[in-house]
């Protein structure tokens, strides 16, 4: 939940306003959790079934088959895991230096300098043993909730602009101009709630995978879907949708609103520790991915090498940081969000929903600790919903993604070659 909330719901809230042109940001909200939720069925069956570290690259690797497009797949997500691993490092980052220029004003070279060491301070806290990163994670959920507690009591029970008008004016758009938009906006409130899935890349790690891994992420799905709904209505019920969608710290102004600038200042102070705290689970859980597959012989093997004394991937977390604080210097939030999704989607999401149906037809239901309801529906559909949202990045972002693919794959073929493995073995 840590990694799922983030800097991501407080700075998309006035983009998505924008996107659909009024309280039909909602909208965009709802198909956020639904896409999630669906995926999230996906997600329990792989995660109970293979409970490893690397996640999808176990779930890929497996699904294809371990000796031969398998191989392919595997790779080419970690592949894609050293680029937009970072470019979510860096999301975060510019949204915390995007934040801070509230509390004072900040030039371009100084919002580069803020969150570029924002991600090495992230790096320093994670060179540490699992342990006691657990009992910080701790804390920083209790920031979490502290922040969306108070923007959602404070305003539902504040309300400047009664709620019916909100629900009056979403009631009374065509279906059509919902649809337009709808795709779009929804890009941004999907990149909000990524992250359900991150108890799967440290499955090796997880006291009874088989209950916890479900359970983990339909209980955040939910909470998190409760949340950020709420904290929607409780802004729009204080600041008025015009407004809003023009602000860079939504937040912050709705506390002004309500409060008084030195309360802004406190409720900025806690989003920047929310974008702290995601940007520490974001790290923790992709730094395990590269290992895995190192580990496994799959992948370099500069990656597979662990911490002599304390025992974590530290080659792996050293060199997803350090490109995520290059990248943090060099994007634009808007951008680097957009970039996330359509670098992610092909092979990750509906490539592993494909590999689900291949493994059902391979194994029998007892071997699937856990099973979603009207199987094969939710998997059907998640494929359908996730190609919608692929073409709703745009052609610009869709070719980066692709290309992204296409390099992948050669880089495979060089390794293989070399190693002499498929398809080049005898």
């Amino acid at each position: 939940m840590i990694d799922m909330v983030g800097i991501g719901p407080f700075v998309v809230l006035p983009l998505v306003i924008k996107t659909l042109g009024g309280p039909l940001f909602l909208w965009a909200w709802v198909l956020g959790a639904f896409v999630s939720l669906i995926d999230a069925f996906v997600w329990a069956e792989l995660g109970a079934s293979f409970p490893q570290a690397g996640g999808s690259y176990n779930f890929l690797k497996i699904s294809y088959g371990e000796r031969k497009w398998g191989r392919l797949l595997s790779f080419l997500y970690v592949w894609q895991t050293l680029i937009q691993a970072p470019l979510v490092m860096a999301s975060g980052a510019i949204g915390f230096a995007q934040y801070a220029s509230y509390l004072m004003p900040l030039e371009d070279w100084q919002r580069k300098a803020v969150s570029g060491g924002v991600v090495l301070v992230i790096i320093v806290l994670l060179y540490r043993k699992i342990d006691s990163i657990g009992k910080i994670g701790l804390v920083m959920w209790g920031a979490v909730l502290v922040t969306l507690g108070w923007i959602i009591i404070g305003g539902l029970s504040n309300q400047r602009i009664p709620l019916a008008e909100t629900f009056e004016s979403i009631g009374s758009v065509s279906g059509g101009l919902l649809a337009a938009g709808l795709g779009q906006a929804s890009v941004k409130t999907i990149y909000c709630y990524l992250g359900y899935y991150n108890v799967c890349h440290l499955g090796g790690e997880i006291q009874r995978p088989t209950r916890n891994i479900p359970a983990s992420m339909f209980i955040s799905i939910f909470g998190i879907a409760a949340l950020y709904l709420l904290m929607n209505l409780s802004v729009v019920s204080v600041v008025p949708w015009k407004v809003a969608q023009n602000s860079e710290f939504i937040v912050s102004t709705f506390v002004e609103t309500l409060y008084g600038p030195q309360a802004a200042r406190l409720a900025t102070v806690l989003v920047l520790l929310v974008a702290f705290s995601s940007l520490f689970a974001v790290l923790l859980g992709y730094s395990r991915v590269p290992y895995a597959a190192a580990a496994d012989g799959q992948f370099f093997r500069i990656f597979a090498r662990l911490h002599p004394t304390r025992q974590f991937p530290y080659i792996s977390l050293l060199f997803l940081g350090g490109l995520g604080f290059v990248f943090s210097l060099l994007f634009r939030l808007g951008d680097v969000i957009t970039a996330i999704l359509a670098m992610r989607i092909v092979v990750q999401f509906v490539g592993q929903a494909i590999g689900l149906m291949l493994l059902h037809r391979r194994r029998a239901a007892s071997e699937f600790p856990f099973r979603m309801p009207l199987y094969p529906l939710p998997v059907i559909l998640v494929i359908g919903i996730w190609l919608f949202i692929f073409f709703s990045t745009g052609t610009k972002f869709m070719l980066s993604g692709l290309t992204v693919i296409g390099l992948g794959i050669i880089a495979f073929l060089v390794s293989a070659g070399v190693r002499k493995q498929w398809p080049f073995e005898k």
